[in-house]
């Protein structure tokens, strides 16, 4: 692990102490960038603390890279600056000290000591500091054994915790967040306050704990944080809908996989093979509509027959609730909740032509999503059945890629658009082209026509036929 030296090896610290200096005020790098450095991990962002005004020190830095005064944001109102410069993203503070009350998370703000301000911190491994004067360049001011705690991966407040926690909720989101992604355990004591405080969480906003739980998602083995939320009871009151997975019936001997611990080791596959947020959010949802879906069928034991669909209609109510967005990403996550079953379907029986071009269709763009959440969904203790199910899926994909090059279904457009229809047979909108329209984008998904205007004309005038429908155009004049 690095020592305090060369923690502040980079030239950007030598700038910030050299404006300090100039100002006569202590300044110190704290928190995360301090932490990830001890760890080896990359961070680009730096928090300086200083026994002063942080934003005149922003100011006085902005100087030392020839940045003009604009370059700086200033947050009046929360005595913080911000300055960018090339990859790096630094924040400015004053040291202060905090008081709360107990039926707000807003606190109230003093000038403080660095050990105030160490005192304020949200655990002991956040909380240490590095000296960036000349005076005492590189000290490492570690007052809660922080540097002890990273060594025996540990997450640990610096006071007691019930009083951390009290005083700010999100924390106890962050304890969970960081423990996930560090792959640490929490200190008994810290997690029993976990429980303890809970309830504190209803005085945070919906947004800010989604914003830890994304991060956590976001992690190398995100159940891991699923797992600790459900033990400290916080799962229930931020993910209802998740908890309801949980457990086993049992019905003539017979019961069903418990779908809590399906989900996350889905969730897990999938964070194997990609870092996009929202695929991982779709293998959270796949199978949520199980509970209310589940029955139990003599002679066939538990079945969830349409939790696919109905899991997608729950999306954007669920979405709603954890204030994520209701846009593009939130259909995204709708639609592969809504197909997640056909690839599995398609590799269990004869795969048809016909089946290939539909699920072209319907995925688009989404193709690759959803074959990836597909595989993460393949889960068995018995090894040789999920090679058997993925070897039957290598199978599915090779032919998807046949069919896709050979039919270009892929974002597939009709051309026997409604436009091109009335155009034929001189009509405007109505049922009939909507019926027409149907029958020929029908007619390409079974490979009966190609989606081409000479290959599908015969079959247009026969449509048109069907409903007292005559052309007043060739297909020469149409082409």
């Amino acid at each position: 692990m690095k020592e305090g030296k060369e923690i502040v090896s980079d030239p950007i610290f030598s700038k910030i102490g050299l404006a300090a200096d100039r100002l006569g005020v202590d300044s110190y790098v704290i928190g995360g960038y301090v932490r990830d450095a001890i760890l080896g991990r990359d961070c680009k962002d730096i928090d300086v603390v200083c026994i002063g005004s942080g934003i005149d020190l922003a100011l006085e830095v902005a100087k030392e890279f020839d940045l003009p005064e604009h370059a700086v944001s200033v947050f009046k109102n929360f005595g913080t600056a911000m300055i960018k410069v090339d990859e790096w993203d630094l924040e400015f503070v004053g040291a202060r000290k905090e008081s709360y009350n107990r039926d707000s998370r807003k606190p109230v703000v003093e000038e403080g000591t660095l050990e105030d301000d160490q005192n304020r911190r949200d655990f002991t491994i956040n909380a240490m500091a590095v000296q960036l004067n000349k005076s005492n360049w590189g000290k490492l001011l570690d007052p809660f054994n922080g540097l002890d705690d990273l060594k025996a991966k540990i997450i640990r407040t610096p006071l007691a915790p019930g009083i951390t926690f009290s005083d700010d909720p999100l924390r106890m989101m962050r304890a969970v967040r960081f423990a996930a992604q560090l792959g640490f355990d929490i200190l008994p004591e810290t997690f029993e306050a976990l429980k303890t405080e809970k309830d504190r969480l209803s005085i945070i906003s919906m947004e800010r704990i989604s914003d830890e739980l994304n991060k956590m998602i976001l992690c190398k083995k995100p159940s891991y944080g699923f797992l600790l939320l459900d033990a400290c009871e916080i799962l229930p009151i931020i993910f209802p809908e998740f908890m309801k997975l949980k457990g086993v019936d049992t019905e003539d001997g017979k019961g069903h996989k418990d779908n809590f611990y399906h989900t996350l080791q889905v969730l897990d596959n999938i964070a194997e093979n990609t870092d996009d947020l929202w695929w991982r959010w779709a293998a959270i949802l796949h199978d949520i509509a199980k509970p209310q879906t589940k029955r139990f069928a003599q002679g066939k034991g538990w079945t969830f027959h349409g939790h696919e669909e109905m899991g997608a209609r729950q999306v954007p109510n669920i979405f709603k609730r954890l204030k994520l967005p209701l846009n593009e990403k939130m259909k995204l996550v709708q639609k592969l909740v809504r197909l997640h079953l056909r690839p599995i379907a398609l590799s269990k029986e004869e795969i048809t032509a016909s089946a290939l071009r539909r699920l072209l269709f319907e995925a688009g763009e989404e193709l690759e999503a959803l074959m990836t959440l597909c595989r993460a969904d393949i889960t068995s203790k018995n090894g040789d059945k999920v090679k058997r199910y993925l070897r039957n899926f290598d199978i599915v994909e090779q032919k998807l890629k046949e069919v896709e090059e050979s039919d270009s279904l892929r974002n597939f457009q009709p051309v026997f658009s409604g436009e091109i229809i009335m155009q034929v047979f001189d009509l405007g909108p109505g049922r009939e082209i909507g019926l027409i329209k149907i029958a020929m984008r029908e007619a390409v998904l079974e490979g009966t026509i190609r989606n081409e205007l000479a290959s599908g004309w015969d079959l247009l005038l026969e449509e048109g036929r069907k409903l007292d429908l005559k052309p007043v155009v060739s297909l020469a004049e149409i082409q």
